[in-house]
């Protein structure tokens, strides 16, 4: 089964699909041994290959080359991928769709801001015009061969998003995001306006959206959840405390009694990733 066809099938089981964002290899390999599936969130990718916020400035090649890494590592996780607006041009979209498919990218979120675009829980978005949007959409729809692909809107004036919601849900998109929304009963208008297409929710802390858990999502009708910056957020936590008690302890590193990190817990789950670089070149 091809990679859009298994994250597909998952859709559409009766559970919700959770897939966990990540935004280097390292962080991945610890997803990896959580969960089942991988979001490449932009908010990631650029705080950590560029060091910016994410308002536009990542490059296409920059993503497949990273996604294309990611597939050999991780032969068997679902990789959905923030690709923005398609790189704004709809040629440039289909190009990148074409890339990311075949090198193993499992789906796809195009959302209709315009530049300079932000990040979808942050104020100052800008929005192309509908019919502008679904013509990109559709040119990428009819380049993906069985890509999962997620029809995201930004929109933020109530009628607006249900207007767009209403019309991306007539389209062959695989799934349907609403990002920002703000309550639970504003993700069941949503669902309400969509029918039967499958709905996507992104959690990120911090953001616009209510914190839910999966069994609270999925009796909302939410099919698949997406968690942006656990991984980045940790991470940003947990290396601040560590640098600060390194300065306030003169240098001294701690003790280090824990099992679960250190030296030989990471070396084991790189071993890990290189055993399964090995089978899959064997495989190959």
């Amino acid at each position: 089964m091809s990679y859009g066809n298994s994250l597909r099938q998952d859709i559409h089981s009766d559970t919700i699909t959770p897939l966990i964002g990540i935004y280097d290899m390292y962080s991945a390999s610890l997803a990896s041994q959580h969960f089942g599936g991988m979001f490449v969130s932009g908010f990631g990718f650029a705080a950590s290959y560029y060091g910016l916020p994410d308002i536009g400035f990542i490059a296409w090649p920059d993503i497949v080359d990273f996604v294309q890494r990611l597939r050999l590592a991780f032969p068997h996780q679902h990789l959905l991928v923030d690709i923005d607006d398609g790189y704004v041009d709809p040629e440039v979209a289909c190009h990148v769709i074409t890339h990311l498919e075949r090198i193993g990218a499992s789906g796809v979120i195009l959302e209709d801001q315009k530049r300079p675009r932000r990040c979808g829980h942050v104020s100052g978005k800008q929005i192309l015009p509908l019919d502008e949007y679904l013509e990109k959409l559709e040119l990428v729809l009819e380049t993906r061969s069985d890509l999962v692909v997620v029809a995201r809107t930004d929109a933020t004036e109530e009628a607006d998003i249900l207007y767009r919601a209403a019309a991306m849900a007539e389209t062959d998109a695989d799934v349907l995001l609403v990002d920002g929304v703000r309550s639970v009963d504003w993700i069941r208008k949503v669902r309400k306006v969509v029918g039967d297409k499958p709905l996507l929710f992104n959690q990120i802390a911090g953001g616009l959206s209510p914190r839910l858990s999966l069994p609270e999502l999925q009796e909302l009708g939410i099919d698949i959840a997406i968690y942006s910056t656990p991984c980045l957020f940790a991470a940003h936590s947990a290396i601040t405390d560590a640098l600060t008690q390194l300065r306030a302890d003169e240098g001294r590193l701690p003790e280090f009694d824990d099992a679960s990190i250190g030296v030989a817990a990471s070396l084991s789950m790189l071993e890990g990733n290189m055993a399964r670089h090995r089978k899959v070149r064997l495989a190959a």
